[in-house]
């Protein structure tokens, strides 16, 4: 599909914790739609790791003094899904009002434009992709509550393995799809943070986990700095969008709107532990 050039921001920031992360997307997603922001490529990492939850996940998938333990992050993510952990990952979020001809339509509609953006980026990193357009969902009677486990619609796969995850949610007349590009390490960091009923079952997760998602580094036999693989998405985002991406920070609008979410929001029981 051709598009007309257009300018977006793009921004890139330094590893945060789980709450300034969902926050600043929130932020930007209200800016964009009141349209006092351009429609955005953000770009960004975690610090420390942090597991989070899809909108409707239980919180009771979390095995808390585990994560406590390993004093890693937890937040509950504005999209849907499930559990992931983000550590030794890039994280994009496209945020950009439902008009745009890059995201208008439904939700599968924009996951395919966008899809091919991301197999772009892959491409440039060296690998094969494919947008996986089999939808598999969870093993009856056993709810799934690792993302990168099982593929869906227009999901990102090397070799039949799942690579870029992505979730998006839609408000008023604004789109926000974010998704996270492992890098490497162990994939399977995550099944010791999250509730089992015994430790068999949490290994049988664990060799799932293996047979189902990868890494860059798993794939490449090397992984790319996280300077490399932004320059990728920038790269790929330009060349199949057609954008002409204008690099930006916050305003101070957004930042404060951030700050807000983090105490109100993000960081409180009341929206973590919601379900």
């Amino acid at each position: 599909m051709e598009y007309k050039k257009t300018t977006w921001r793009i921004i890139e920031h330094e590893p945060s914790k789980g709450a300034w992360n969902m926050a600043v997307d929130e932020a930007i997603l209200e800016s964009v739609i009141k349209q006092d922001a351009l429609p955005t490529l953000r770009l960004y990492a975690w610090e420390p790791a942090c597991l989070s939850l899809g909108l409707a996940q239980p919180f009771a998938e979390v095995d808390l003094p585990a994560l406590e333990a390993r004093r890693w992050d937890l937040v509950r993510r504005p999209t849907g899904g499930r559990a992931i952990l983000h550590t030794d990952e890039l994280t994009y979020a496209v945020i950009a009002p439902q008009n745009e001809p890059r995201v208008k339509g439904g939700v599968l509609e924009s996951y395919l434009r966008l899809s091919q953006a991301l197999l772009q980026v892959l491409r440039l990193l060296g690998l094969d992709p494919e947008a996986n357009e089999k939808s598999t969902g969870n093993t009856p009677g056993k709810p799934n509550p690792v993302c990168f486990e099982v593929p869906s619609n227009y999901e990102i796969t090397v070799s039949g393995l799942k690579l870029i995850g992505s979730a998006q949610a839609r408000r008023n007349e604004g789109v926000l799809q974010h998704g996270a590009l492992p890098l490497q390490g162990d994939l399977t960091r995550i099944v010791s943070v999250l509730s089992f009923a015994n430790e068999q079952e949490r290994e049988q997760a664990k060799t799932r986990l293996l047979a189902h998602a990868t890494t860059v580094e798993r794939e490449l036999g090397h992984a790319p700095n996280w300077a490399d693989a932004a320059t990728a998405f920038q790269s790929a985002f330009s060349q199949v969008l057609n954008l002409d991406l204008e690099p930006g920070e916050l305003t101070n609008q957004e930042m404060s709107r951030a700050n807000q979410l983090i105490e109100s929001k993000y960081s409180h029981p009341s929206w973590t532990e919601r379900i």
